[in-house]
């Protein structure tokens, strides 16, 4: 029995081009009936894919269908690593311009400590000692404080300045699978026009399916 390979592909085929019939110039007339009739017309004979071009084409649909899932799953993946990388950035921004923030703090309390040593200098002779040593203590303490958050403030600059590297590196490997994802998906394409014209809504004899498939059947046993 004769019938017509169909793509099952993600991608939709385009539709079968109706055959046009010809007429046949040298369709014989019944010599009892002296009437004008219509020429009986031979409709030439279909030609049917080989088993080898059958057997390659369901090989070529089915790797096809496998990998349309594929690049599906790809562009999944892709679409789940972007809004990862979204979210890393607006959590870098923001660490980024809170580390700005702290910075100015810091400055802005580095001024005033210059300035209070400055008059602490000037108020130093009119005391005594033991208001010399508490103001001069109470300044010092003020002063390590200040430095202790410097360091804080440079650790956490450095942790984040390698936070922002890495996240660098991962927009560059983001961008590069997005340029293989779009090149897998143009050959896929390109798979599957080749599908439509070497194999779709061409005629096959239904019994080399069946064959083919009792081999597909034998050979996933094994």
């Amino acid at each position: 029995m004769k019938r017509i390979l169909l793509s099952v592909c993600l991608a939709a085929l385009l539709p079968a081009l109706a055959s046009a019939q010809t007429v046949n110039p040298n369709a014989k007339v019944d010599p009892k009936n002296n009437k004008v009739s219509r020429p009986v017309v031979e409709k030439p004979k279909q030609k049917l894919m080989t088993r080898d071009e059958l057997r390659a084409c369901f090989k070529q649909q089915a790797d096809n269908d496998a990998e349309a899932k594929g690049v599906l799953a790809a562009e999944a993946e892709y679409k789940q690593a972007r809004e990862r990388l979204m979210a890393d950035k607006e959590t870098l921004t923001k660490e980024g311009e809170a580390i700005d923030a702290n910075a100015v703090a810091i400055k802005a309390e580095q001024a005033e400590l210059i300035k209070s040593n400055e008059d602490l200098k000037t108020k130093l002779p009119d005391m005594s000692r033991s208001e010399q040593k508490a103001a001069i203590d109470a300044y010092n303490e003020r002063a390590k404080a200040n430095d202790a958050k410097i360091e804080t403030h440079n650790k956490r600059k450095d942790e984040y300045i390698a936070r922002a590297r890495a996240f660098d590196e991962s927009i560059e490997k983001f961008n590069k699978s997005g340029k293989d994802l779009e090149s897998r998906s143009l050959d896929h394409l390109d798979a599957v026009d080749n599908w439509k014209k070497a194999c779709g809504n061409k005629p096959y004899d239904e019994a080399d399916e069946i064959a083919i498939k009792k081999e597909q059947a034998a050979a996933a046993g094994k």
